[in-house]
């Protein structure tokens, strides 16, 4: 085997991305650093190496066990990569969104003035953690559908 490997195929056969073309243009969108700098698709790495990826809010980090050129299953990626992201940062993917979807009728068209404000008075007084039907004002809750029966 080959001594250094392409960071796109790399990351192609350790499953960060589905394919190598998204890993291409990861590298080239400078979502990739090879020891803290941009590194090309064509940049060549090496055992012992650590590389960071830039995937939405998060930063991963992975340094290099081993080399290979093929996808490997997920089981057997543990042995060519160490995942080395630090817990805060896999704590942003578990971060509560507090949006949420409010039902209208259809061809009811856009919300007026008065539905933004209702809909901006109901989402800042909402909590994820204590949130139930019971918070929603009765009138409010009519006029957009919400009943008892929806889950939360």
């Amino acid at each position: 085997m080959a001594d250094s490997v392409r960071i796109d195929k790399y990351l192609w056969a350790i499953r960060v991305y589905k394919t190598r073309s998204e890993a291409t243009d990861a590298c080239n969108g400078n979502k990739i650093k090879v020891g803290g700098s941009p590194a090309k698709p064509s940049k060549m790495v090496k055992v012992g190496e650590v590389i960071e990826i830039r995937k939405g809010a998060i930063v991963l980090t992975y340094k290099i066990k081993a080399l290979l050129e093929k996808r490997v299953g997920a089981a057997l990626v543990p042995d060519y990569a160490i995942n080395q992201t630090p817990q805060s940062e896999l704590d942003k993917l578990r971060a509560p969104v507090e949006t949420f979807f409010i039902r209208r009728d259809r061809g009811a068209g856009r919300p007026t003035k008065k539905d933004r404000r209702d809909i901006d008075t109901i989402q800042g007084e909402m909590r994820i953690a204590d949130f139930g039907f019971d918070d929603i004002p009765d009138d409010v809750a009519s006029h957009f559908g919400i009943s008892e029966d929806d889950d939360f």
